[in-house]
């Protein structure tokens, strides 16, 4: 039997395990029952297991039957804060959190994937270490565990580290990526415009917050226009503004809520300076003052140039060139595996699972509505299995030939 044959013989359990993870969702940094679940999935496995001190991460190193660098395969295991509404028999049994971004998907592949390798343990030169990390959305579990040492699980560096992403409204079945920048960074931008209080038909007598409020918001997006380059985007958007109680009071404050995204770290950088001064100033313009609460969040995601071709040409040569589409250009959702391409060379890829007959019109991630296609589980852990073991020799190679 080839690779490809033991991965497909493995699809009815990972389409089990994904359900079973589907059912019961949990959120953020501490996930004792999908630690538990994925601990029970590698037990017998011949794995070096570490839990996670800080948070309900796995961390599992398989050591190759011969000596030779360290891989890092990753997949993330937290749901969203959402009610699902999918009518799926395996629907979220847990009010008020769903697996809407196919983390679960992710997990039952990483699993596959480390199954597929033990079994072809004696073959690899080297090491793999797998990356079971809670608290992708929005809690940065990413760089937490780079803390507790996950890129040197395996006694040294990891050489490259590989991820993928599925999404709900892509064909199922396509990889795809592209080098470099592949995801924005992320930044909250919080303003609570101080004004003063008074009655709706005195204005005069007052400080308005409100009309500074929607000033701001209109001014943010003449910002992007007018400050940053078009080829270099950037993305402000106000997603709530809070201000008041009656249509005839003017309150003391209004407060504005937004994200922004950037695709470069010189952008990331200049528009927190260029942000918080246009708030400050246009509030000050207006005898009021405006207090600018600025938090970055995720980096830039970029895939190293090297890694990125290696990895499409995995995809193309196990699954066929039709397996794999270049993206032109990036997309704005942002992702912690960031922090680990940031401190290891390596590449993330995205892979179709749409379950409509139209991907384009199918609900995105994060729908309560979005549904997720199980046939792809069995590639997705092939694609892990296959990129951890030709990294291996290729790094290896790379060793002996000795620099340039």
């Amino acid at each position: 039997m080839t690779l490809r044959d033991d991965a497909a013989a493995l699809q009815d359990d990972l389409v089990r395990l994904r359900r079973d993870l589907h059912r019961h969702p949990e959120v953020g940094l501490d996930l004792p029952r999908t630690q538990r679940a994925v601990l029970a999935e590698l037990a017998g496995l011949p794995l070096e297991i570490t839990p996670g001190k800080a948070l309900s991460s796995v961390t599992a190193v398989l050591r190759g039957g011969r000596p030779g660098p360290a891989v890092l395969l990753r997949a993330d295991l937290d749901a969203l804060p959402m009610t699902e509404a999918t009518g799926l028999d395996y629907a979220s049994e847990i009010d008020g959190v769903m697996h809407a971004c196919g983390h679960d998907l992710h997990t039952a592949m990483l699993v596959g994937a480390a199954r597929l390798l033990s079994q072809n343990r004696d073959a690899l030169a080297g090491d793999v270490v797998f990356m079971f990390q809670p608290g992708e959305e929005g809690w940065n579990g990413a760089a937490r565990m780079i803390d507790e040492d996950v890129l040197d699980a395996a006694g040294q560096r990891v050489s490259s580290a590989y991820g993928m992403h599925v999404g709900s409204n892509r064909p199922a079945g396509q990889f795809g990526s592209r080098p470099g920048t592949l995801m924005a960074a992320t930044a909250d931008l919080k303003v609570t415009v101080l004004g003063a209080g008074a009655h709706a038909s005195m204005p005069h007598l007052g400080l308005d917050p409100v009309t500074v409020a929607a000033e701001i918001v209109t001014s943010l997006q003449t910002m992007v226009t007018r400050r940053f380059d078009v080829f270099d985007p950037v993305v402000v958007t106000v997603g709530s503004i809070q201000a008041g109680t009656r249509s005839n009071i003017i309150p003391d404050t209004a407060e504005i809520a937004a994200t922004v995204r950037t695709f470069s770290a010189a952008n990331h950088a200049r528009l927190r300076t260029e942000a918080t001064r246009l708030c400050r100033h246009i509030a000050e313009a207006h005898g009021l003052t405006a207090e600018v609460d600025y938090v970055d969040g995720y980096p830039v995601t970029v895939n190293d140039k090297r890694e990125y071709e290696f990895a499409s040409t995995v995809v193309a040569d196990v699954l066929g060139a039709d397996r794999f589409e270049p993206m032109a250009h990036p997309i704005s959702a942002a992702e912690d595996f960031a922090e680990v391409l940031a401190a290891v060379p390596g590449c993330y890829l995205h892979l179709g699972a749409s379950a409509a007959d139209d991907p384009a019109t199918a609900p995105v991630n994060h729908s309560p509505r979005a549904v997720f296609d199980d046939r792809v589980l069995a590639d997705g852990a092939l694609v892990h299995a296959e990129l951890a073991i030709r990294a291996l020799r290729r790094h290896g190679e790379d060793e002996r030939s000795g620099p340039d």
